[in-house]
């Protein structure tokens, strides 16, 4: 049976089960005397007995039990780390971000946050380190094995921990616990197999808070500096266009549906949906110098501003916690045709995902924003779902958002909303538990995508060979359409960014 069909029927009962249903009809009586019977539930329990003690079968976390083939490849062994590296940390999330609009409720139902009702939470978008533990305790293939595993799983929340030393701590508090675990991953006989290099782990938070510029630097840690953490894998919301020990996959975002079912449900909605605004934007100005030139999320909150055609979320000031509403940010998103996401702080936005899960179309600025970010979850070709407006014209002021966006036709954006609608399973953190999964969601993308990573160092160590991209500079150019590493038109968006 492939993976597709254990999904949509439960696998059988194992051994142990069909042991004990043939023991116990026996001893009850199936047509054959007393003595008989008895004799038989003998012979029966030895042979099973010899059975069970026969390799093939291992039960997954939610107890259904899956072929041995079915798992071939797949297995992922999962770290014990003491508590201090990840459950321990989730004793103070009150204090977890002076940002975060409902920080005492994050690690609610397995990281997605307050239930909204349905398939819906008011989940936050830095605990994407929390939502992948809690669904590879529910992984199908886990093993206690880890010479049979294909990926090792390091369950650490850095972006939980970091998010606590953030403000007002020095260098050395802030690296402690990086250090911490490296050192004990260095300890663990896992490692010495091949140098840390099958081993991953989720970062919640975007990779510049884990990439200290300069020893004293006033800002964030150096875990992903450190050796061990480069031969490691790291899945992050927010990658570096330069270095290849992380991996960009999707925010978290409110939705997260349980079945098939649900999915569809929610995709035929926002296909059929009425949307009276053109285009929309969700967020806030970001201070500046004086007499400095306007960001561009300053030129999309005025163009946006001063259209009739466009409807904004202010989120500054007294205002802000408008963006930490599920309901008003899904609500604007759900009734515009294009969404604005304009670089902020970094290149990436969770809005970005938040307007993808409701049909919006959409609109960046800066190839870092998405396309040089999420090589396993979006189309190579973003032009199927996206619109690209380069920066430098709107700075130019020669067309507006506005009369950029009027020229595509209704069949083009027909097509980009359709295509995001279809991509949308790729997109969600899945609820697993509720039963078995039913689809392969943002989370299953990941898992697959790590064990092929570690599949072909593992190839390369045992043939010796070299990988083929000779300079981490160049990483950024292989999510793009070309893979060709010369110069390239975008070459000027990397060359200062950071």
């Amino acid at each position: 049976m492939d993976r597709q069909q254990s999904r949509k029927y439960p696998m059988s009962i194992g051994k142990k089960d069909t042991a004990r249903l043939l023991i116990h009809h026996l001893s009850l009586g199936g047509g054959v005397d007393t003595v008989r019977r008895m004799f038989y539930v003998v012979v029966v329990s030895l042979v099973l007995c010899f059975l069970l003690l026969l390799p093939g079968e291992v039960s997954s976390p939610a107890g259904t039990a899956l072929t041995s083939s079915g798992c071939d490849g797949r297995y992922i062994f999962v770290q014990e780390l003491p508590a201090r590296f990840n459950v321990d940390l989730l004793r103070n999330c009150c204090v977890f971000s002076r940002w975060a609009g409902d920080a005492c409720h994050l690690a609610d139902n397995g990281g997605f946050g307050r239930g909204l009702g349905g398939d819906w939470y008011a989940t936050d978008q830095f605990t994407l380190e929390l939502i992948f533990h809690s669904r590879m305790r529910q992984y199908e293939c886990l093993t206690d094995d880890p010479d049979r595993a294909a990926a090792v799983f390091v369950p650490f929340y850095p972006g939980i921990e970091m998010g606590h030393h953030l403000w007002g701590s020095n260098v050395s508090v802030r690296d402690a616990a990086p250090l911490e675990l490296a050192q004990w991953l260095r300890s663990r006989p896992e490692w010495t197999k091949m140098g840390g290099r099958d081993h991953f782990m989720v970062a919640g938070r975007i990779t510049w808070d884990f990439r200290r510029w300069t020893e004293d630097g006033d800002w964030g840690s150096k875990l992903l500096l450190l050796p061990e953490l480069k031969s490691m894998t790291t899945l992050i919301i927010e990658s570096s266009p330069w270095h290849r020990n992380d991996m960009a996959i999707p925010y978290p975002t409110y939705f997260h549906p349980s079945t098939v079912a649900e999915l569809t449900a929610w995709q035929n909605r926002v296909l059929k949906q009425s949307r009276p605004w053109l285009f929309s934007f969700a967020g806030a100005p970001r201070w500046r110098p004086p007499n400095s030139t306007a960001s561009l999320r300053d030129l999309s909150i005025e163009q946006c501003r001063a259209s009739a055609r466009c409807k904004l979320l202010d989120c500054a000031g007294e205002r802000a916690g408008s963006c930490f509403s599920p309901r008003r940010i899904m609500a604007l998103f759900e009734s515009s045709v294009f969404c604005l996401q304009p670089v902020g702080d970094s290149p990436t936005r969770r809005s970005t995902f938040d307007a993808m899960v409701a049909g919006c179309v959409p609109v960046f600025f800066h190839p870092g924003s998405a396309y040089t970010q999420y090589a396993w979850h979006l189309p190579r070709d973003y032009r199927r779902y996206s619109v690209f407006l380069p920066e430098e014209v709107v700075r130019q002021g020669n067309e507006s958002i506005e009369l950029a966006l009027r020229k595509i036709t209704a069949e083009e954006v027909a097509a980009m909303r359709k295509e995001v609608v279809g991509m949308l399973p790729r997109l969600v953190y899945g609820d697993r538990r509720r039963g078995a999964a039913e689809f392969d969601d943002a989370f299953d993308v990941a898992v697959e995508k790590v064990i092929e990573r570690v599949q072909k160092q593992r190839k390369q160590i045992t043939e010796g060979t070299a990988d083929a991209v000779a300079e981490e500079k160049y990483t950024w150019k292989q999510s793009l359409v070309s893979t060709n590493l010369g110069e390239d038109e975008w070459d000027h968006y990397f060359s200062h960014w950071g």
